[in-house]
């Protein structure tokens, strides 16, 4: 993945503020040419620095109500197959690789309590699972966000 510059973060940083911005008037706010925008937003795209759109979707507006964070015990060497069994639960919507007790921090989403402990359970019926732990979010404190990095790269320039 290649990196990203001050132009490619004024860009996102433009369509961040309007996602319906045309590339003619992107380069127009920015004073750069609309063949030069229409080339980066392209090699974004490919270089796999813009992620799926699918993305910005909220699980609450799919009727999933609850975020839980489950941490798992694995038998290491069975990792990739765990992650793979993991990608078969919908509810699952991230994985992450991690040190200390846990092997892997899986953020699942779920539609009640009731539905989290299915999950859960569905969870652990992978072989490769040991042990979990899980923590009902309360609240989002404070949501994932780019923008603050994607102003520093773009003061950068």
């Amino acid at each position: 993945m290649d990196g990203i510059d001050s132009l490619d973060a004024r860009i996102l940083l433009a369509l961040d503020d309007d996602p319906e911005l045309t590339i003619l008037a992107l380069s127009r706010q920015l004073g750069v040419a609309r063949n030069t925008v229409h080339a980066r937003l392209r090699k974004l795209g490919r270089n796999g620095v813009l992620g799926d759109f699918s993305r910005r979707v909220e699980p609450t507006a799919l009727g999933y109500q609850m975020v839980a964070f489950v941490s798992l015990e694995i038998s290491q060497s069975m990792q990739p197959r765990t992650t793979a069994a993991l990608r078969e639960l919908p509810e699952a919507v991230e994985v992450h690789a991690t040190t200390g007790d846990a092997d892997l921090l899986v953020k699942i989403v779920a539609r009640d309590t009731q539905d989290l402990h299915r999950i859960t359970n569905e969870v652990l019926a992978i072989d490769s699972v040991v042990r979990s732990s899980t923590v009902i979010s309360l609240r989002e404190a404070m949501p994932l966000r780019m923008r603050a990095l994607l102003e520093a790269a773009a003061r950068e320039g």
